[in-house]
């Protein structure tokens, strides 16, 4: 199916560490053994988690910095995956197109998350990109 099976396959695996506040290779491992994928989902689910990990901290800070009224504590954890890996996308993969990520979460917490939880996830991120071009 391809990046869009390793997609969901990152958030579920970034959803997984953030529940259970374990970041480790091993929980990375274990989730894999658990779940099939192909080759480039592996690759990719693989890629995106040292990324993040590598990356935490300022993806963090970009959510923040577009949360309206919000504290990213209090972000549901589907949505902090997917912001983190459409960040991440936006940021590091730019074979990747920007509509393409931002499109892509939203069908992801779409499918995952609550009712109206796409809205706020275009909203963080077409803040986020607005903010990456006024940079520029």
């Amino acid at each position: 199916m391809g990046r869009k099976v390793a997609r969901e396959g990152a958030m579920r695996l970034l959803f997984q560490m953030e529940l259970n506040e374990d970041y480790s290779d091993e929980a990375k491992s274990i989730f894999l053994e658990n779940f099939e994928y192909d080759e480039t989902e592996t690759k990719y689910i693989n890629e995106s988690f040292v990324s993040i990990m590598e990356n935490r901290e300022m993806i963090d800070k970009y959510i923040e910095d577009n949360l309206e009224g919000w504290s990213i504590y209090r972000l549901a954890k589907v949505d902090l995956a997917v912001l983190r890996i459409a960040i991440y996308e936006i940021l590091f993969r730019k074979d990747i197109p920007v509509e393409v990520s931002i499109n892509e979460a939203i069908e992801i917490v779409k499918k995952y998350s609550s009712y109206d939880s796409f809205k706020f996830i275009n909203g963080v991120l077409g803040g986020f990109v607005r903010g990456l071009e006024d940079k520029r």
